[in-house]
């Protein structure tokens, strides 16, 4: 009978070693580990995403990346033109004569002209669809898309031999076709008309009362005919080339825009993280996340998992078959730890808003569950068995 016993102890050992083993397949961390990674980028030759081993050519590449730029894009780092009268500014005209005795010589009350010597004001006229105000003796003057001094100088030629000598001005007392609209994370939105002086993104935002976010969570919006580009706040700030003039019916809009990435993985913390500055490299990053966890974290397996625009992907993977013209490419970039250059490369490479940064578990931490759920499966049974042999059952 103790021989059969121990027999059915060994019998049932082994059934829970099958048992536990094939258990193995479903112990896992809370993601995939570097294998994983590595064999999921192309399974059976197609590429789900690029991996990037990150080394001295690819900090070089990721470094000409810049952020978006005003000047770069709109080219308008330059004085401001003079504003043009547009359809609903409204224009005052005052016509001087160099004697008495004109067109414009004797105060005419019931036409609105303004009295005064040898002058007249017209009353003021708002510019309507047909581009044109009036002036008398002159007719329909066209103004649409005209400076003021040009206007002047067209009605002086309309009144020439018909007024003594004329001298004109003009003036837009209100001009609402030259305006920026601000909106969004400002005190005050507003519609803030433009001056022949010329104003530049920090002006119009003073304008509107300043922001109510923190600086460094905001961004400045611009959007100017089909194109939108957004720029940091505090770089616009800084940076007297990004704090260009504006331009008629420009809109300006403030998001508050937190930049954070998410840690995932064996780090201190699985959050997602604010930078709390301007930028943050990738040391910095995983330092916030409270760094790698010891006999947990695998070392070779730290990586950023990215969307990289067209321009960029093509720098860093030339003949990849995931690069397409106006799509992002699902990138992952690859530091291993272990070795000490990564160290170096990792204060140089920048996080990006939204990266997800992930650290995959050891290969020890894994045999070590599979030991653990061995030993709570086999524990009992071998413990069973050979109580039964020793009480001969």
């Amino acid at each position: 009978m103790p021989q059969v016993s121990l027999t059915l102890a060994r019998a049932l050992f082994f059934s829970a070693m099958c048992c536990s083993l094939a258990a193995c397949g479903f112990i896992s961390g809370i993601g995939p580990d570097r294998g994983d990674i590595e064999d999921q980028a192309a399974p059976q030759d197609v590429p789900r995403y690029e991996i990037i081993d990150v080394d001295d050519q690819v900090v070089e590449i990721l470094r000409h990346r810049g952020p978006d730029s005003f000047h770069a894009h709109f080219g308008d780092y330059r004085p401001s033109i003079e504003p043009h009268i547009g359809v609903g500014d409204t224009v005052s005209v005052t016509v001087w004569e160099a004697a008495s005795g004109g067109l414009f010589s004797a105060p005419i009350s019931a036409t609105g002209f303004s009295t005064g010597a040898n002058s007249a004001t017209i009353p003021d006229q708002v510019v309507g669809r047909d581009g044109t105000i009036m002036v008398p003796y002159a007719g329909r003057i066209p103004v649409l898309g005209r400076t003021t001094r040009n206007v002047q100088t067209v009605i002086e030629n309309a009144l020439s031999g018909k007024a003594i000598q004329p001298q004109v001005l003009v003036n837009v007392t209100h001009p609402f076709s030259n305006t920026v609209t601000v909106t969004g994370e400002v005190v005050n939105g507003a519609i803030v008309p433009l001056t022949a002086k010329g104003e530049r993104v920090m002006d119009v935002i003073a304008e509107a009362g300043g922001i109510r976010a923190p600086v460094n969570e905001t961004y400045v919006q611009l959007s100017r005919g089909s194109e939108t580009v957004r720029v940091a706040m505090t770089r616009v700030a800084a940076d007297a080339k990004e704090n260009i003039y504006l331009r008629a019916n420009d809109v300006l809009t403030l998001v508050r825009d937190p930049q954070t990435f998410i840690a995932y993985g064996a780090t201190g913390q699985n959050a997602e993280i604010p930078f709390q500055m301007d930028d943050i490299n990738l040391a910095q990053a995983v330092a916030k996340a409270g760094g790698l966890v010891n006999n947990q974290s695998d070392p070779q397996g730290v990586f950023v998992f990215r969307y990289e625009p067209e321009k960029m992907a093509r720098a860093l993977r030339p003949d990849s078959l995931l690069v397409r013209r106006g799509y992002v490419t699902p990138v992952v970039y690859r530091f291993d730890l272990r070795d000490p250059k990564s160290l170096f490369w990792a204060q140089s490479f920048r996080m990006q808003n939204r990266d997800l940064l992930y650290v995959s578990n050891a290969p020890i931490n894994t045999a070590s569950k599979v030991l653990q759920v061995l030993n709570l499966v086999t524990g009992p049974v071998l413990e069973g068995a050979l109580v039964c042999a020793y009480v001969k059952c």
